[in-house]
């Protein structure tokens, strides 16, 4: 009986444990064995043929990195909208689950596009980014969104947004927006890092 609260919170433990988990990782030496085994990968790419378009071909470049601003305003939009409404702020009168599915559709393509033009994008200038600290903080943010947008968020909201504490849902609203709005800001430091 003293464990039931365990089950109750499962995704809470799982997440903190992840946490705890990634706090350990970026603290220790592995965090720095990792990205020395990365080199390797990052050399290639930009030896294969996306890094030799992407460097030779600055049209295609742009190309590409119009693309991936599409599709980020795309990601960025369903985030805002979503998570508006989860506020309070827009849309009161269409129901949340309508809201979120509709949402989450958009926010699966802007994100599957962004990800297949970011790779495109960071194989023309590979070595670079891999230098670049902003870069896997970007990485990690992003991971983090993905994590929480399909582990937390959507389970969460999706079992009857009725029955949470409405503290519960703007909560995640805000996270929401925390986490996307720093892997915008830290996607448009790269820019100035170079």
């Amino acid at each position: 009986m003293p464990l039931s609260f365990l089950t109750a919170y499962r995704r809470s433990m799982v997440t903190l444990a992840l946490l705890v988990l990634a706090l350990g990782f970026g603290f220790s030496g592995w965090r720095i064995d990792a990205w020395t085994a990365l080199l390797p990968v990052f050399e290639w790419m930009e030896t294969n043929w996306f890094g030799v378009i992407g460097k030779t071909w600055g049209a295609a470049f742009a190309v590409v990195e119009a693309a991936h601003l599409l599709s980020m305003a795309l990601l960025g939009g369903a985030v805002l909208i979503c998570d508006a409404r989860l506020l309070g702020l827009l849309l009161r009168d269409v129901p949340v689950p309508v809201m979120m599915n509709k949402t989450h559709r958009l926010f699966v393509i802007g994100l599957c596009l962004a990800i297949a033009s970011g790779v495109f994008m960071a194989c023309a200038v590979a070595m670079k980014i891999y230098s670049f600290p902003v870069f896997w903080i970007k990485m990690l943010a992003l991971t983090a969104g993905v994590l929480f947008v399909f582990a937390i968020k959507r389970p969460l909201l999706a079992d009857g947004i009725e029955d949470l504490n409405p503290w519960v849902v703007r909560t995640v609203a805000v996270a929401s927006l925390t986490v996307w709005f720093t892997v915008a800001a830290t996607g448009r430091w790269i820019g100035f890092s170079g």
